[in-house]
């Protein structure tokens, strides 16, 4: 004779549901202490971030229950918990008495004797975008590496810089998130534009003639199955109008750039082929940079640049103050912290603006667990 149980779907979700209520009637108790502790770190100013409270809170709740799983599963309940008691109380508490390390400004001051930086020759895809955030106005200087463009703005040489930090077809710019780490510049906006790369030449030169092409890195990138059918050798350069200016120099016919329309105006070349990158939706995000702790009233995501504790779990509960505080997680880069064998850097975007609740909730609570955390910017799209 069978002894299984047999199991009344209804009643069970009817128990289930009497048990969602009271954990929600507890839940609004739990909130409205929260209002009294808040009330209490007002008068006496003591942190709302407590950590040694909170760890020995969670140990506690962890031997309240049997298993690993379980043990586990009521640490990460509680702590989402715990973050959104946090966060009420920052709403309660209303805006921080100490002054912030950034300064909110309403937009971008343009005059006549601005100094902007850019990378690259004139005509290059950054001259592009330098022009259509700061358009004719400052006075626009170009350099030819991403390190001269980091010197210049945070030895104030130049108000603000625009160089390229990501490609939709190739990815994260090589070298640009160690840079803005090594110079502490402040990222204050951002601008994409659609990068359309075209084969360039000079006058008389005809396709078949080419024998080598000249480009930045990610031109070639992002050409890669043009080069290969066309069997073209390639040959790097510092930027895309930096081939251009090249091959205008040496006038081979055997040799092309592979550079933007702006770049074949600049130095006089013709066009032997348009728009032949591999994906046609290709965009360039470029990055505008300051030496000034800054940021514009409308900015919509912050930059940041983690270092975690060697722990088991660290980084998810890291990223667990995203999820706990209602920000979404919109980009996650590593890079391997120089002369540290096995340890790494996390560049991480996220959605939010730094007088919110909610970014402040998580930045304190980060604070206290990373290792290092370095804001590189509240950025706002132009």
């Amino acid at each position: 004779m069978s002894t299984e149980k047999v199991v009344d779907l209804a009643e069970s979700r009817r128990k289930i549901d009497e048990i969602d209520a009271q954990i929600v009637k507890l839940f609004r108790e739990r909130m409205d202490v929260a209002t009294d502790v808040a009330a209490y770190k007002r008068s006496t100013g003591k942190k709302v971030f407590d950590p040694e409270r909170e760890e020995q809170k969670l140990k506690a709740l962890r031997d309240m229950v049997d298993g690993e799983f379980n043990k586990t599963s009521i640490e990460d309940l509680f702590r989402q918990i715990m973050s959104i008691s946090r966060k009420h109380q920052y709403q309660v508490l209303g805006p921080r008495e100490e002054e912030s390390p950034f300064r909110e400004v309403e937009h971008i001051e343009i005059t006549e004797d601005m100094k902007v930086v850019y990378f690259g020759e004139p005509g290059s895809f950054t001259e592009q975008a330098m022009i259509e955030v700061f358009g004719e106005k400052p006075v626009a200087v170009h350099k030819s590496t991403f390190r001269e463009i980091m010197q210049a703005v945070s030895e104030g040489e130049a108000s603000f810089g625009i160089l390229p930090i990501e490609n939709s077809t190739t990815g994260a710019v090589e070298g640009i998130n160690d840079l803005l780490m090594e110079y502490g510049v402040t990222i204050i906006a951002e601008h994409m534009i659609k990068v359309e790369q075209n084969l360039l030449a000079v006058p008389g030169a005809r396709l078949q003639d080419i024998k080598t092409v000249f480009s930045h890195q990610q031109g070639i990138l992002q050409c890669e199955k043009f080069i290969r059918e066309n069997d073209f050798g390639t040959k790097t350069d510092a930027s895309t109008s930096a081939a251009a200016m090249r091959i205008s120099k040496e006038k081979n016919p055997a040799l092309a750039a592979i550079a933007g329309k702006r770049a074949a105006e600049v130095f006089g070349l013709e066009i032997l082929a348009e728009d032949i990158n591999d994906e046609k939706n290709n965009f360039t995000r470029f990055i505008v940079i300051t030496n000034q702790r800054i940021f514009l009233k409308d900015a919509e995501k912050l930059s940041l640049c983690l270092e975690i504790r060697h722990q088991v779990g660290a980084l998810y509960n890291m990223l667990a103050n995203f999820y706990y505080n209602g920000l979404n997680l919109t980009k996650i880069e590593s890079r391997p912290i120089e002369n540290r064998n096995w340890e790494y850097r996390f560049f991480v975007d996220v959605e939010g603006n730094v007088n919110s609740p909610g970014v402040e909730n998580a930045l304190a609570t980060m604070r206290e667990f990373a290792s290092k955390l370095s804001i590189l910017g509240n950025v706002a799209k132009r």
